[in-house]
């Protein structure tokens, strides 16, 4: 009876509406949010900005923007996907140029000097993150949004994380990161699952090699969605000696 009220033109509005609600839901994508997470209690480790405090961010994150894990629907969005068209790992961009890319992102090159990336406002005039410092065998913990990616029918693709040379003059190649991948996390690994799934923190931790020499180092962190959608996130990493 309700149906028979409208209009075929408003009967096609409202199936698109819903169908455009569902994807947007089913296409959420992950980034990395913090480089250094700190537990305030390790012993009971939790990811939620309640029990832990970031110490160092990825390239121009802006630390206040948004709640927690509500950077995918900023302006521009916060997840990068590497470009489908180009799959040769040689070619497609490691760190979004905020340009290309099947979703371009957030710009994430490298400083000029490296230190410009964590000082000061983005475009947008917010203030964004420090940089990680750490040193040869150091702890890191990395967080990341769930995105409703990590429940028991989604498969578990694992997070890459990559290390560049000692104090690169640019960024990566893909292929550069691939030849030096230093861990892999677990990208399920979330807490607080009793909030909406879309909003679940998740992160993993993880030691620098112990031979790294003190220098600015380029982290790729890297997550597979499905066969050709991959999604990066780029930091630099202060090793200084211990």
């Amino acid at each position: 009876m309700f149906f028979t009220t409208l209009s075929k033109a408003s009967l096609a509005l409202l199936v698109a509406s819903m169908i455009l609600v569902l994807t947007q839901k089913a296409e959420a994508h992950s980034y990395a949010d913090c480089i250094d997470w700190r537990f305030k209690d390790p012993k009971n480790p939790s990811w939620s900005d309640k029990n832990g405090a970031c110490f160092g961010f990825a390239r121009r994150f802006p630390v206040k923007a948004k709640p927690f894990a509500k950077l995918d629907s900023d302006d521009p969005n916060r997840h990068y996907q590497q470009s489908h068209k180009n799959p040769d790992p040689n070619h497609s961009l490691a760190c979004s140029d905020g340009k290309q890319g099947e979703e371009p992102g957030a710009d994430e090159t490298m400083g000029k000097p490296i230190s410009s990336a964590y000082t000061g406002t983005d475009k947008r005039g917010r203030k964004v993150g420090v940089q990680t410092v750490s040193h040869p065998g150091g702890q890191l913990c990395i967080r990341w949004p769930a995105k409703n990616h990590a429940v028991k029918d989604e498969k578990n693709q694992p997070v890459t994380i990559a290390l560049s040379e000692v104090n690169p003059t640019k960024d990566p190649t893909q292929l550069q990161f691939l030849s030096n991948i230093i861990t892999n996390l677990n990208y399920k690994n979330c807490s607080d699952t009793n909030l909406n799934t879309d909003i679940w923190p998740c992160g993993g931790c993880f030691k620098l090699p112990t031979t790294l020499k003190p220098g600015n180092f380029v982290m790729q962190w890297r997550w597979k969605l499905n066969s050709n959608e991959w999604y990066t996130s780029c930091a630099d990493i202060d090793v200084r000696a211990k």
